[in-house]
């Protein structure tokens, strides 16, 4: 059971971190900001020479710009989402504050639901300033997707919650020499999970692996939703049931790990300097 009152607690400590650090917000806008800008004029920019070179005009490739477009902007969804849970861990790691929170009448559900919630604000901050830029940069609107880009962003955020888990997990684990994996691991998947390009463009082994990852369902019905109109209901239903099962075992991978942290002493190692 939750206690809402610690969540908000929690919730309302990690937002305050931004408040009052304007680098920390800064961060947060700059660096989606610039991936979308460098892809999406450099995807403009192939788009015309492609035209020139088959004597047409850039009108003839309207899709590839849209895909590259709505990929960054989702991929962002995913990355969001995974900083949320990890980041917000290594905060308490950093102010060496995390043994506080265990001491406390905290239960590791309500942490990580807090952790859940900021990745949630996140995403969102992101989601409408990169949504808003690329409506009057690229003339991309994101809301063409309709509901389906519920489903898209809700299935991102699963899988991002999931690899935040087996983030704090390995750093519980394995201390500070762990701590760039909460940077390193979305983009460890980030070749499996087809962003750019279909999945038909993998060798036919790889397509198996990226198969076994929900956001390569996510992006190849964001490009068939594109494409023709039509949301792909049998992606997101295999990457929602992929959700499931990667939400169940990352958070039975970090109740192990903090099992383990305890008996052993591996939170006051964590903590130190």
């Amino acid at each position: 059971m939750f206690h809402f009152n610690v969540i908000r607690a929690l919730t309302t400590r990690y937002v305050l971190l931004y408040a009052k650090n304007p680098v920390r917000t800064f961060e947060l806008f700059f660096w989606p900001l610039v991936q979308l800008m460098v892809w999406g004029f450099l995807t403009m920019y192939l788009q015309k020479q492609g035209a020139a070179s088959a004597g047409g005009n850039s009108g003839d490739f309207p899709k590839y710009i849209t895909f590259l477009i709505g990929g960054i902007i989702l991929w962002d969804a995913l990355f969001r989402a995974q900083q949320g849970v990890s980041i917000s861990f290594l905060e308490d790691v950093w102010t060496r504050n995390l043994l506080n929170i265990f001491a406390a009448p905290v239960k590791m559900t309500d942490y990580v639901a807090a952790t859940f919630v900021v990745g949630v604000l996140r995403v969102a901050v992101t989601g409408i300033m990169l949504g808003i830029i690329s409506a009057l940069a690229y003339s991309f609107n994101l809301l063409d997707l309709q509901w389906g880009l519920i489903a898209y962003y809700g299935n991102l955020m699963l899988f991002g919650w999931s690899l935040g888990l087996i983030s704090i997990a390995l750093i519980l684990r394995w201390g500070h020499g762990a701590e760039s994996l909460a940077w390193a691991l979305p983009f460890m998947i980030q070749p499996f999970a087809c962003v750019f390009y279909p999945m038909s463009a993998l060798p036919q082994h790889l397509q198996f692996v990226a198969s076994l990852f929900p956001p390569a369902h996510v992006f190849e019905g964001m490009r068939e939703a594109i494409g023709t109109g039509h949301f792909a209901f049998h992606h997101f239903n295999i990457a929602l049931g992929l959700n499931a099962i990667y939400l169940l075992l990352s958070g039975w991978l970090l109740l192990r790990v903090l099992r383990v942290a305890r008996v052993k002493g591996l939170l006051v190692k964590a903590t130190a300097s």
